[in-house]
């Protein structure tokens, strides 16, 4: 799947993959002036705010660098039997902004369905996962204080202007779960300076950094989104290993208490067998496997009875894997692998390659496989909603062959 805002970041960076992330701090411009209103205005984020229940975490709002008790922007929107919805109050919302203010609203990819196609779109590129958050800060209101975080975060200046302090990392590649604090900011300054609309920037997981419209002016705002990309570590893999154990009776037995032959015995026993399992059980093949093996996130289930399936997207968390062997197709996303006839492996890659296939434009075999994707999970009905998410973004398949 090939998506406009990453080909632009792509530009921006001068990277031709996203092998360069994590690597080194970054700063780019996307030059395509139509691209950013088309993925979301700051109007368009109210609106999104507006209309869905939203309670705290997921929803935050921050005053002069201190976070806001959820009280002074949600309320409780109550129904005619007196059951009650955390929603966020917009008339609160909207003097907090017009004072001075930043909301932050976390994983917007799971009901903005243009985020949600710009993050699989993220996921498929990295093979890693993704998740997009959304920052409006007006006046000259502070942003959050010097901090760092654990993944990989690229910055899209939306809209506005924002100033920012990027430095180095404290701790090598520090993480979330850790053996060591990490509360000591670094002394070496990679970046000062302002982020304008369509600047956008790659900060490595462990840099600190900071933010803030202060001195910006009183008339203006700032609407940023970041994208954080989660990556796999060593750590991740010796965590995978520890559930992969559980399959050998040897790491199910009691550890025996005491200094005695029958201890040390066990002892060598698993040190042997956690040997044979790390080398059964690669690094490589941990990546190979992992987003193959992540279950889709929700998607429309397709009922006959709503009338008849016309269109169809890929829409697992990963790329999937297609591969023929053995005189036949393999293809294996979703958690789910399945296999069919070697003559297949055409409409396989055209149903499977995350850009949306318009059924009409296809042979049977096509569309009686794209049925079959839909129930195993690996594809989902292209709605209405959903295909807004693509439109101008992500080109339709085009078969090489018209029925």
């Amino acid at each position: 799947m090939r998506h406009r805002l990453i080909e632009a970041i792509e530009d921006a960076f001068g990277w031709t993959g996203p092998d360069p992330l994590g690597r080194e701090f970054v700063r780019g411009t996307i030059t395509d002036e139509s691209l950013l209103p088309r993925i979301l205005t700051p109007t368009r984020l109210l609106e999104l705010v507006m209309r869905r229940s939203l309670g705290n975490p997921q929803v935050r709002m921050f005053r002069a660098g201190t976070e806001l008790h959820p009280r002074e922007y949600l309320s409780p929107a109550g129904t005619r039997r007196g059951q009650n919805i955390s929603m966020v109050n917009m008339r609160y919302l909207g003097a907090l902004l017009t004072q001075g203010a930043t909301l932050v609203l976390d994983g917007t990819d799971v009901f903005d369905p243009t985020l949600e196609v710009m993050c699989r779109a993220v996921q498929w590129w990295t093979d890693e996962r993704a998740q997009v958050n959304l920052y409006l800060t007006t006046a000259e209101a502070q942003g959050f204080g010097l901090h760092w975080d654990d993944h990989e975060v690229i910055v899209v200046q939306l809209a506005g202007e924002k100033c920012w302090e990027v430095r180095g990392q404290s701790r090598r590649d520090p993480m979330f779960r850790d053996v060591g604090r990490n509360d000591q900011p670094s002394e070496d300054v990679l970046w000062e300076g302002v982020l304008s609309e369509g600047d956008v920037m790659h900060i490595p997981r462990g840099c600190w950094h900071r933010a803030t419209r202060d001195g910006c002016g009183n008339n203006g705002l700032s609407f940023h989104m970041t994208i954080g990309i989660t990556r796999r570590t060593g750590a991740s893999w010796m965590e995978s290993l520890a559930e992969w154990c559980r399959d050998d009776e040897v790491f199910r037995r009691n550890l025996i208490r005491g200094a005695s032959a029958e201890q040390a015995q066990q002892t060598q026993e698993l040190i042997k067998s956690a040997a044979e399992l790390a080398a059964e059980r690669t690094p490589a093949g941990y990546l190979d496997r992992y987003m193959v093996d992540t279950v889709a996130a929700r998607q429309v289930p397709y009922l006959p009875m709503l009338g008849p399936l016309d269109a169809v997207v890929c829409t697992t968390p990963g790329r999937p894997h297609v591969q023929v062997r053995n005189g036949q197709v393999e293809a294996a996303a979703a958690g789910k692998r399945i296999s069919l006839a070697a003559a297949a492996e055409e409409s396989v890659r055209l149903l499977l390659s995350g850009h949306p296939v318009q059924l009409s434009d296809v042979d049977g075999l096509t569309q009686g496989l794209a049925k079959l994707l839909v129930e195993e999970g690996m594809c989902s009905t292209l709605t209405p909603e959903l295909s807004s998410g693509y439109t101008g973004l992500v080109t339709n398949a085009t078969p090489s062959k018209q029925p």
